[in-house]
């Protein structure tokens, strides 16, 4: 029989990196969580992405087990990657921080419509010219 979850959990983590400090720390402790066992596990299932901030979902059982799943990084941190700047225009509107082509947007789609709200690839791709306008990131040709 399945486990009974009593909560999920959802954290931003650098891959490689997760420490018991906040938020890491606090947010499986006061669910009991044995938080060592998480850190541990979770570096070595993102060794290969160091630094790079990951989504995790973290189930928690009744029984203080957990079981996690790590999501793609989120589609502005891959924007800000592609365009090469530390951080996006705080001014959107009128402050461009940097470029992208649409073949980028292209392969950013890819990596994340598994965790979009569409399975279409031109919708995604829509999605994340979006964010990267929000980021103040210019598409070009």
């Amino acid at each position: 029989m399945a486990k009974e979850v009593i909560k999920k959990i959802k954290l931003q983590v650098p891959g490689g990196k997760a420490t018991p400090a906040p938020p890491v720390g606090p947010a499986l402790g006061q669910h009991g969580v044995n938080i060592g066992q998480f850190v541990s596990q979770f570096n070595e299932r993102t060794k290969n992405s160091p630094g790079v901030i990951l989504p995790v979902e973290i189930s928690v059982f009744r029984d203080k087990s957990f079981d996690f799943i790590i999501k793609s990084p989120p589609a502005s941190v891959l924007i800000k990657q592609a365009a090469g700047i530390a951080k996006g225009s705080s001014n959107p509107d009128r402050e461009i921080a940097g470029k992208i082509t649409k073949q980028q947007v292209s392969e950013i789609a890819q990596k994340k419509i598994k965790d979009l709200n569409t399975s279409i690839l031109k919708n995604a791709e829509k999605t994340i010219a979006g964010t990267a306008r929000s980021v103040g990131v210019d598409i070009v040709e």
